[in-house]
C-alpha cells in the first residue's frame, strides 16, 4: 500500500518578488533608483561629517565647480546625487517622487533617465557660463528640469497646467531670494527639461524614433558646445 506524500508548496524569497515586481512595466524603477543613489551619498556624507561641520570628502569629490570641467567634466552630473543638508535631500526626493513616477510612466524608463541626465547637465551649464566661480551640489536642476517636461506634455496633452506654473514660479523666486541656492541651475535644467519633453511630444510616433534620438543627440551636442565655450570664457 502506498503512502500518498503533499509536498509542500514552494515559496520564492521575498527578494526575489520583490525584484520581480520592481522590474514589471510601469514600474518608475528609474526614480527610485535615483532616489536611493541620493539618499545612500548623504548617508555616507553624513558619516564622514557632513553634519557636524568639518565637511565630507565625497562632497568635494563629487560637487561641480566649474574651474574642473576640463579635467573632471563628469562633476558635472556627478553633482546631482549630493546634498548639503537634511533639508536639501528632504526637498529635493520629495519632488522627486512626486514627479518622477508619473513621468517616468507617461514616457518610459531611457526617456525619464534621458530627461534626468540632460537636464541636470544643463544646470551645470548654465553654472558655467553665469557663475563660473561657485561650487554647486544637488538635484535641483535635474528637478526643474522635470518640472519643465511636465508643463510641456501637460500642455500638450490639453491638461490645465495653471497650477504646476505657480509651483515653478515660487520655487523659483524662493532660488532668487534665499542665499546659496544656484539659481541659475534651476533654469537652466527647466529649459533643457522642456526642450527634451518638446522633442519627446513632437516623435511620439514610433516611426520617428530614429528623428528622436538624433534630436537628443542635437541636444547634447549643444550643452557640450556650451560647455566648451563656457570653459573658454573662464580661461580668457
Amino acid at each position: 500500500m502506498r503512502e500518498s506524500r503533499q509536498s509542500a508548496p514552494r515559496t520564492k524569497p521575498a527578494i526575489v518578488t520583490s525584484v520581480r515586481r520592481l522590474a514589471q512595466p510601469g514600474t518608475p524603477i528609474v526614480s527610485y533608483t535615483i532616489m536611493a543613489l541620493c539618499v545612500l551619498v548623504f548617508v555616507a556624507e553624513v558619516f564622514t561629517g557632513q553634519l557636524v561641520g568639518q565637511g565630507s570628502p565625497i562632497v568635494t569629490a563629487l560637487l561641480y565647480y566649474p574651474p574642473y570641467t576640463v579635467i573632471e567634466p563628469w562633476r558635472m552630473l556627478t553633482s546631482l546625487f549630493v546634498h548639503g543638508s537634511i533639508l536639501h535631500i528632504l526637498f529635493n526626493m520629495y519632488s522627486l517622487f512626486v514627479l518622477g513616477p508619473e513621468l517616468e510612466r507617461m514616457i518610459g524608463r531611457w526617456r525619464f533617465a534621458t530627461l534626468f541626465l540632460l537636464s541636470g547637465l544643463g544646470g551645470s551649464v548654465a553654472v558655467l557660463l553665469s557663475t563660473p566661480n561657485s561650487a554647486v551640489i544637488g538635484a535641483s536642476g535635474a528637478i526643474f528640469g522635470l518640472f519643465g517636461a511636465y508643463f510641456v506634455i501637460a500642455r500638450h496633452l490639453g491638461g490645465n497646467s495653471r497650477q504646476l506654473i505657480i509651483v515653478i514660479v515660487i520655487n523659483l523666486v524662493i532660488g532668487f531670494i534665499v542665499p546659496g541656492i544656484a539659481w541659475q541651475a534651476h533654469v537652466g535644467g527647466l529649459l533643457v527639461g522642456a526642450l527634451v519633453a518638446f522633442v519627446f511630444v513632437r516623435t511620439r510616433d514610433r516611426r520617428k524614433s530614429g528623428i528622436q534620438l538624433l534630436l537628443l543627440a542635437v541636444v547634447f551636442v549643444l550643452l557640450l558646445i556650451a560647455s566648451v565655450v563656457g570653459v573658454q570664457l573662464i580661461g580668457s
